[in-house]
């Protein structure tokens, strides 16, 4: 065994014993015992892993990846005053990241794009992986890489950070507990949809920005800095719009709440963005039929009490009640009548609570256990959010092929689940 992965299992195992509080009191952790992470992507949401990371003291900070010498260059900055001693490399291509054997873990916050592609290579390299939220671009990808991870067994967290607040462990509970009777509905939604994006002109990319690597996989276009960096979520390029961006935060709480299992049908309507540049969702509805139950995918707010006021939410409706949640609060009407202060204290804690959604990745890089928000699981939770788009555009009701992970003799829709790569760029196998 490499050094590093027997100090791994020795911590475990020594924190299984008791003894990892005896370990933090000894002071610094040993370099030969730290989690050695790489951050690819360091944007906005980027700047945010950095942070969070290099936070912990049995992190270290060994590189940063990005397309872009601005990004990579103001992060350095940051992280440098931070851990002044730190030797940290850079790098424009993530390939070379994950040729250092000594690199346990990266993070991706890439563009939607490239999310898949980095975490199928990074698996396949021995790296474990904290993923930025969409999953992946589309359902081949994320399949793919629950192969790789599957094959190298891989530790995989999908960056919905909100999974690991009280709120959400809360909501589970009462959800379980029985209390709002037999789910038969579930209402999500996010209002708002594609901004307005001005016209601009194409035009030659910053010497900064290696555009034809920011491209990656998808189709050869010029470069227009409406199109790029913050902007990529609102062209069919590279995301899905406000839907594919909020989908996995908001339907989290109920796929993890009813353990739901696989939409049997699907059918979508909405309209375009038809102002400025964005392509994406002016608004999306979105109707699924899960046994038992039906899903709702809503750009404005449903006319259930408790909603009213928020911008994002989900709501489960029983047979003796309904719930409302958003990120961070909660309300619940029993027999028609609000209960005070969203809780019913009787109702006891049913699920563990998190050390924190970043704490809980580099445990169980460790432990080699399941994150709380692990592929399989995420896999599962984002197909219907991809097939949602594909009934869209299809103009159709769709029915669903869990097994094979197709639709039901449909064709047509079949070939918009796979997205055509752009030489040199392709899939790996596992």
């Amino acid at each position: 065994m490499r050094r590093r992965a027997f100090l791994r299992t020795f911590g475990a195992a020594a924190a299984a014993m008791g003894l990892g509080s005896a370990r933090r009191a000894w002071g610094a952790v040993a370099p030969s015992d730290r989690v050695v992470v790489a951050h690819i992507g360091v944007g906005g949401m980027g700047n945010a892993h950095v942070d969070w990371f290099s936070s912990f003291e049995d992190v270290e900070v060994a590189a940063l990846c990005d397309v872009d010498g601005n990004h990579l260059g103001g992060t350095l900055a940051k992280l440098k005053a931070k851990r002044p001693n730190a030797k940290i490399d850079t790098y424009g291509d993530f390939r070379k990241v994950l040729e250092r054997d000594d690199i346990d873990a990266v993070t991706v916050a890439t563009p939607d794009h490239w999310h898949a592609l980095i975490a199928t290579h990074a698996f396949l390299a021995g790296k474990d992986v904290y993923g930025e939220k969409p999953l992946s671009y589309s359902i081949p990808e994320s399949r793919a890489m629950l192969n790789a991870l599957t094959a190298r067994k891989r530790v995989f967290q999908l960056g919905t950070q909100i999974h690991a607040e009280e709120n959400y462990h809360r909501v589970v509970d009462l959800v379980r507990s029985g209390i709002l009777g037999t789910i038969h509905t579930v209402r999500v939604w996010k209002t708002g949809g594609a901004p307005m994006i001005e016209k601009t002109p194409d035009g030659d990319p910053p010497k900064e920005l290696d555009y034809e690597m920011w491209l990656g996989p998808r189709p050869s276009r010029p470069y227009n800095r409406g199109r790029s960096h913050f902007n990529f979520r609102y062209f069919w390029d590279y995301s899905g719009g406000t839907y594919a961006d909020f989908w996995c935060h908001i339907s989290d709480i109920a796929f993890w709440a009813l353990n739901l299992g696989s939409p049997r049908t699907v059918q979508a309507r909405g309209k375009l963005n038809a102002q400025g540049m964005a392509e994406t969702h002016e608004w999306i509805d979105v109707d699924l039929e899960f046994e038992g139950l039906t899903y709702f995918w809503t750009t404005g707010v449903p006319d259930v009490p408790g909603a009213a006021g928020r911008g994002i939410g989900a709501c489960f409706i029983g047979t003796k009640g309904h719930l409302v949640t958003d990120y961070g609060s909660r309300a619940i009407f029993l027999d028609g009548k609000e209960v005070p202060n969203g809780d019913v204290p009787e109702v006891p804690q049913s699920v563990a609570r998190s050390p924190g959604h970043q704490r809980n990745f580099i445990e169980c890089v460790r432990s080699r256990k399941l994150t709380e928000s692990n592929l399989p699981y995420a896999h599962g939770m984002t197909i219907p959010m991809h097939i949602g788009l594909i009934s869209f555009f299809t103009g159709r009701k769709l029915e669903w092929n869990a097994q094979a992970e197709r639709f039901v003799n449909d064709p047509e829709a079949d070939k918009l689940l796979d997205k055509t790569f752009r030489d040199p760029w392709k899939l790996p196998a596992a």
